[in-house]
């Protein structure tokens, strides 16, 4: 597949694995437009994230949901300023760990451990229907959060299987630092400067309609999602786009929800419809 992207230009708006992602599609050739969507900062009060992390290793909870691998990372660092990061690992890995997706698994793989659990579908109401298989009555979960949603739902519904949950919320967004750059990346795909726009999540979606509605340039996203092809990591993000009125273009072949599989299919429809932006005058 190397070069199937030679010349064109592709949007991508990832955070967590932004670097990864670029780099996948520049082996491909492609020239990568990013834009992060926000700003990760460390939780502003470190205080119970400390007093998580220890109460933890005093008492190992029984279960362990990780809903993202920068949830972990974060957890880890904390764990390695206070001195105190391989009894962490000691003790996450007395309990049985659930994952959200494949990120939560790779960031384990990175301290040694594996997942016992992973969901089918990477999304709150996936997490809560995995653990509804199990036998929680009594035992005590630990519950790695992540900003901009509420979790409440997934909370009670943890609740109701007779569990204690005890939360931790390890990291924040600061999503003002990048409305700039959303807004300049919404006026390239408007100005027919982007061969196509890669979505991994469906908070992508609803941030580049927020900040668009934020700046009075929705017409102007509309206008240029619709001349741009859209390509979606799976279904999460396809019926997030479907639910705002928009569509997906591009999608992986088999079922098939990572990176390396969209890069696949972004250079298989490119390569049959579209025509290279290589003279385009690039920006970032």
């Amino acid at each position: 597949m190397a070069g199937r992207l030679e010349g064109y230009r592709i949007l991508i708006l990832e955070t967590r694995e932004e670097a990864q992602f670029s780099r996948l599609l520049q082996e491909q050739g492609a020239h990568v437009l990013q834009c992060p969507m926000f700003t990760i900062h460390d939780a502003p009060d470190p205080a119970p994230v400390e007093a998580w992390i220890r109460l933890f290793i005093d008492k190992p909870f029984d279960d362990l949901v990780l809903m993202t691998g920068e949830g972990l990372r974060r957890m880890m660092k904390v764990a390695r300023r206070i001195g105190v990061d391989q009894d962490f690992i000691a003790a996450i890995a007395k309990a049985k760990r659930y994952a959200r997706g494949p990120k939560p698994v790779r960031a384990l793989r990175e301290i040694g451990l594996e997942a016992d659990v992973q969901t089918e579908t990477p999304t709150s109401e996936g997490v809560a229907a995995m653990l509804a298989q199990e036998n929680l009555k009594g035992r005590r979960v630990g519950l790695q959060l992540y900003p901009d949603k509420d979790h409440g739902k997934l909370i009670a519904a943890i609740t109701s299987l007779g569990a204690t949950v005890e939360p931790v919320l390890p990291y924040i967004y600061d999503g003002q630092a990048a409305d700039t750059n959303i807004v300049a990346a919404i006026d390239e795909m408007a100005q027919r400067r982007v061969d196509a726009i890669a979505l991994t999540s469906s908070g992508q979606v609803r941030r580049l309609i927020d900040v668009a509605r934020a700046h009075n340039c929705e017409d102007q996203l509309r206008a240029g999602l619709k001349q741009t092809p859209v390509a979606s990591v799976g279904p999460v993000v396809s019926d997030e786009l479907k639910a705002n009125g928009l569509h997906t273009d591009i999608y992986p072949a088999n079922d098939s929800f990572f990176m390396k599989p969209l890069i696949s299919a972004m250079a298989t429809a490119l390569n049959k419809t579209s025509p290279r932006l290589q003279n385009a005058a690039p920006s970032r």
